[in-house]
């Protein structure tokens, strides 16, 4: 058993304020009320309070101009895919976005990595895939999975590519234990991703494109049908 995380008042606020600016109770390019009418607004201390502006600051949704004041950062202009693991907690609309450019990125990454990879990295995509099959429960096939395209992402040889592979999971961190629709079969999970990796070890370009296309449309589909 996980033990429950313990919310701090500064957490509280933060998730408050969060809410407040995305919502558009504090709409971007305004300046917040002064510290003193805030902080007794929400009813916390002046120190609560610069913690949580501390923390959205550091997010990308506050900026602070001494002696003007805090203003609502424009996050859409300005901001970075860091932001996204907030911006999905805020609304699961984003996650229909999110799977957009993951169809995209996916696909692109199986095709350089059927072009780029090793024969190590083609052997490690055989044990990881193997590992989908043998996982004991959904949330275990649903990590192992990611391991596999986490690895694809390395054998393109592009460092900007893993990293992208990796903010798009973060993305959607936040709601993915109502995304395990399909990993619930470890065999039938395995059966759906290895169409991909044979290509990819074949160093089929045309055919890992095609392959993680039909695999990411797939378990999109499947993943949504969960959400909703």
């Amino acid at each position: 058993m996980e033990a429950l995380p313990r919310e701090t008042i500064v957490d509280v606020l933060e998730s408050r304020l969060r809410e407040d600016i995305l919502s558009g109770r504090h709409p971007v390019g305004a300046y917040l009320p002064p510290e003193r009418t805030l902080a007794d607004g929400y009813s916390v201390t002046r120190t609560t309070l610069k913690h949580a502006f501390g923390r959205l600051m550091q997010a990308g949704l506050l900026e602070t101009r001494h002696g003007v004041g805090t203003r609502v950062r424009d996050y859409l202009r300005l901001g970075g895919a860091d932001l996204l693991p907030m911006l999905v907690r805020h609304s699961p609309d984003w996650v229909e976005e999110i799977f957009e450019v993951r169809r995209s990125i996916g696909a692109l990454i199986a095709e350089r990595a059927a072009a780029r990879a090793t024969d190590r990295q083609r052997t490690e995509l055989r044990t990881l895939l193997t590992a989908v099959g043998d996982a004991p429960d959904a949330d275990a096939v649903q990590l192992a999975d990611i391991e596999v395209h986490r690895a694809l992402a390395h054998a393109t040889g592009n460092r900007v590519y893993v990293l992208l592979t990796n903010t798009l999971f973060n993305a959607y961190l936040p709601v993915r234990a109502a995304l395990k629709a399909p990993f619930t079969d470890a065999q039938v999970a395995r059966g759906r991703l290895e169409p991909v990796v044979d290509a990819v070890v074949d160093g089929d370009e045309a055919g890992a494109r095609r392959a993680a296309e039909g695999y990411l449309t797939a378990t999109e589909r499947i993943m949504l049908e969960g959400l909703a």
